[in-house]
């Protein structure tokens, strides 16, 4: 039996165990559904982290309790956007010299974030006593949260691609550059063809105006459409180019706290409305806890 199938049964009987003893059931009744949501992108440069932060506040704002996880774990990309300095990051909880309790922060308006920084690359390479150690302290995650938000890393990276597939949505964010829109069916396609991953949410960035956005949308679809046959790739929105966004950024803070009349904050409000209403749509049995299971025994 090698390390990963050790992990495996490991995970199997945790959730054995968390239902009384029942096979065949991933919830207990006691546990409450959460939308785990990653935003993703083929290349950097398209404001994947600004979006997150964004949209974070914004969904805040509608009442819902949002953790979000710096998923480009070896950089701190979220914590410029908030304005902190967490002492600790998951790298601490990896290596067992922290519990996730101790190393999560609150950000404004009552965000909790789960900071990235130095000593974890890969999560492909953690040996199996880092992964038990993940696995449980997101077993001891006692409060429950409606979104956990994951800013991946751009690219086709293990880890982008591993946090993509394990989340219940899955948040496609490109410009109008052709190299992000190459960038992005590239990443597509990978998750479609590797991993059998085929539904998929595309949210245009920096554009002037959204017929430009929605053009994107149906350069990037018909490609799909008729190369990767079963996927679905929904357009959910965009937000327009701001010069404010940047000025937000400079203040190390969001631009829909800065300039909360802007154009792009504006928007970012319309998008965590739709994603709202649209929660009917997902099915409502998410779950942070089964998140990291099925993350970490890939």
């Amino acid at each position: 039996m090698d390390q990963a199938d050790g992990l495996r049964q490991m995970v199997r009987k945790k959730a054995h165990d968390m239902h009384g003893g029942r096979d065949g059931c991933r919830y207990s009744e006691e546990t409450s559904s959460t939308r785990v949501i990653s935003v993703t992108s083929g290349k950097g440069g398209v404001g994947k982290t600004n979006i997150v932060g964004n949209l974070a506040i914004a969904l805040r704002r509608l009442g819902k309790s949002v953790l979000v996880l710096d998923g480009d774990l070896g950089l701190a990309n979220i914590d410029i956007i908030f304005g902190i300095s967490p002492p600790y990051n998951i790298a601490h909880v990896v290596n067992g010299e922290k519990s996730l309790g101790e190393i999560i922060v609150e950000g404004p308006e009552g965000i909790q974030i789960i900071p990235a920084g130095s000593g974890v690359q890969d999560l492909v390479h953690l040996t199996q006593g880092q992964k038990l150690n993940l696995l449980n302290e997101f077993d001891a995650l006692e409060e429950n949260f409606d979104i956990f938000l994951i800013d991946t890393g751009a690219g086709i990276s293990s880890n982008v691609i591993y946090f993509s597939i394990a989340a219940d949505e899955r948040i496609v964010v490109v410009t109008s550059e052709p190299t992000s829109i190459t960038d992005a069916y590239a990443l597509i396609k990978v998750m479609y063809t590797k991993h059998g991953t085929n539904t998929f949410k595309l949210l245009v960035n920096m554009v002037d105006r959204e017929e430009e956005a929605k053009s994107v949308f149906e350069n990037l679809s018909n490609a799909v459409v008729r190369f990767l046959n079963g996927i679905s790739l929904e357009y959910i929105g965009f937000i327009p180019r701001d010069g404010n966004v940047e000025k937000a950024v400079r203040q190390q803070n969001t631009v829909i706290r800065s300039y909360p009349e802007s154009i792009s904050s504006k928007e970012f409000s319309v998008l965590a409305g739709r994603m709202q209403a649209s929660s009917a749509d997902v099915a409502q049995d998410g779950n942070i806890k089964f998140f990291w299971k099925k993350l970490i025994t890939r």
